[in-house]
């Protein structure tokens, strides 16, 4: 009987927690307002725009997307230092879109490759499929391992390439020499600093906010 007044206490609270966050004004805390961007609440495309990430000392480190950095914004973690003129909102909160963003702490960068992941190989191939060249989003490419998994193929930076769900299917377990209408549109490796920086500025070239930061030639000039 007591067992069962607790729970029923428990369940109380946990429904009183849930009432008290949906009521929270727009002057709440940047960590419920943090949790509001997770949940869902902005759904506008906008959210995928790329956005350059920048160290404290003002050195471009990463890019990520428009809901990341709304965020890390938001949780205090970095501030907005340009914006892309766009206005996100929803019912309780309107903010302008980053499209660079600065950490408010200084994070110390090792100078060697990032972490090997499905996200890091698409950014590294710049979402083109390495056989055909067709350029699609995220969703609808596939890692391919170019020497397959079933002959021996291990999953690493050299094997393991961005690939359209067509060329993954023709190319399914065959080495590649003996596919000849099928060949690699550049030698994988492994995604490095300069890889990485490269990246940044082919992105950044069509964004007049990301040039100051990226150390552009003919922004230097002028």
């Amino acid at each position: 009987m007591q067992q069962a007044k607790r729970m029923s206490s428990d369940h109380k609270k946990i429904g009183h927690g849930k009432r008290h966050h949906t009521t929270t004004p727009v002057s709440g805390t940047a960590r419920e307002q943090a949790i509001e961007i997770r949940a869902g609440v902005f759904r506008q495309p906008a959210m995928q725009t790329p956005v350059l990430v920048l160290n404290a000392s003002y050195e471009p480190i990463n890019i990520c997307g428009a809901r990341r950095a709304l965020v890390l914004v938001l949780k205090g973690v970095a501030r907005t230092e340009e914006q892309q003129g766009s206005l996100l909102h929803s019912h309780r909160l309107q903010m302008q879109m980053p499209s660079v963003i600065r950490l408010l702490e200084y994070r110390r960068i090792p100078h060697q490759t990032r972490a090997l992941s499905r996200k890091n190989i698409l950014l590294r191939d710049r979402n083109t499929c390495q056989y055909c060249q067709v350029v699609q989003t995220s969703a609808e490419l596939t890692l391919d391992h170019v020497l397959p998994r079933s002959r021996g193929g291990l999953s690493t930076w050299e094997n393991l390439v961005a690939c359209c769900k067509d060329c993954n299917r023709r190319k399914g377990n065959t080495l590649l020499h003996d596919l000849h209408d099928m060949k690699l549109l550049r030698e994988p490796r492994p995604f490095s600093l300069h890889t990485s920086r490269h990246i940044m500025r082919m992105i950044g070239s069509a964004d007049a906010n990301w040039r100051k930061y990226l150390y552009f030639e003919n922004n230097a000039a002028a």
